[in-house]
């Protein structure tokens, strides 16, 4: 009897051991970038931003809501209320400040004052109730001029895309001035819908040399620049745009 349960035995563990194992793989059906949070960083001393970027690309275009100061490093600072316009380069967790170059901010308005001395300026109120951003893409609406942002890149190129107020005026500042030290810069207007140029700055880059062409998907009827005369090198423009033929405007850089 005894030797009959020890056959019994190794005949349950043979057949146990046959038996291929059935291994369920658990099924995801939301796509893995949702669970991407670009805010992410952004808050403390994190140092990072938020905005559309693709890796390896060209392009971190994102707002900028800080000028200065150590948790500025990435131009955002999730604890800000403003946003002073959305550029195409920068650091992401560096510690050290630099880039924010071409800065580009839809208005109301011919304002060149960014509003960091205290004054009204062409920056813009906005909340993060109304603000969202995933991989490759961010959008927030401007309280102040009840603009909608919309931002996104290619590999090379960014793309912004505005929705402006009925019947109210539609302005787009381009600041070259914007944060690191202008050595010198250039806003050459190949057409009423085209410009080009370059920004040469210093910061954490001693010697750095940004050249840029934008291109707009309605002609702008005016452009407004204004000079550095003491350095010869035009730092600012504001393009009008006619708000009768649309309310949508679209940038490439």
């Amino acid at each position: 009897m005894k030797h009959f349960f020890k056959l019994i035995l190794l005949f349950i563990t043979t057949f146990n051991c046959a038996q291929k194992p059935t291994i369920e793989v658990a099924k995801n059906n939301q796509p893995l970038i949702s669970y991407v949070n670009p805010f992410i960083g952004t808050g403390g001393h994190g140092h990072t931003y938020p905005g559309a970027t693709m890796p390896f690309g060209m392009m971190q275009l994102s707002p900028d809501t800080r000028l200065d100061g150590w948790d500025g490093c990435s131009g955002y600072h999730y604890s800000d209320d403003y946003i002073y316009g959305f550029s195409h380069t920068h650091l992401s967790g560096t510690g050290v400040s630099d880039y924010g170059d071409i800065l580009l901010m839809p208005t109301n308005k011919v304002d060149f004052n960014n509003g960091a001395d205290g004054k009204k300026g062409y920056k813009a109120h906005f909340s993060h109730d109304n603000e969202m951003a995933e991989p490759g893409y961010y959008k927030v609406h401007l309280d102040a001029t009840n603009i909608d942002v919309e931002l996104t890149v290619s590999k090379r190129s960014g793309v912004q895309k505005y929705q402006f107020s009925n019947s109210k005026p539609q302005i787009v500042i381009l600041d070259l001035e914007h944060r690191d030290e202008v050595l010198g810069s250039k806003i050459h207007v190949i057409s009423n819908s085209e410009v080009s140029g370059y920004r040469h700055s210093k910061a954490w880059a001693t010697n750095q040399m940004l050249f840029y062409n934008i291109q707009f998907s309605r002609p702008f009827k005016k452009i407004t620049l204004l000079d550095d005369a003491t350095k010869n090198k035009k730092v600012k423009a504001a393009f009008e745009f006619d708000a009768s033929e649309s309310d949508k405007l679209q940038i490439k850089i």
